[in-house]
């Protein structure tokens, strides 16, 4: 039921970004996240495809569409690498374990406007 209504705000938020054509918005990237904090914050366990946090990467994906939206995509989870240190290796590898590429490399250092999309 969990994944029901998950995944059911999660087709509403991409009709809504979609539709306005906004940039990603950091606080929709953290909520849909917040179902890999378990793994953000210990280590475990790993999400898989098809997991919700799996999912919930993925998710995000979609909402990137356009350039603007990956540059804010990226500055979404550079922001969380520095609000989650030392956890920002379990952020890294997200979409690693997720097998969904981003576009972008995840890590402290990483210019998200250097990227060409």
């Amino acid at each position: 039921m969990g994944t029901r209504r998950f995944m059911i705000r999660v087709l509403m938020l991409l009709s809504w970004s979609t539709s306005i054509g906004a940039a990603v918005d950091c606080t929709t990237v953290t909520d849909l996240l917040s179902v890999c904090a378990s793994f953000i914050s210990y280590g475990s366990p790993d999400p898989y495809p098809g997991s919700p946090c799996c999912e919930a990467v993925t998710n995000l994906n979609l909402m990137t569409h356009s350039t603007d939206n990956r540059r804010s995509l990226c500055g979404c989870f550079m922001g969380l690498i520095t609000a989650s240190n030392p956890n920002s290796t379990a952020i890294a590898t997200l979409p690693g374990f997720c097998g969904v590429p981003l576009g972008f490399t995840i890590k402290p250092d990483t210019d998200c406007d250097s990227y060409i999309f």
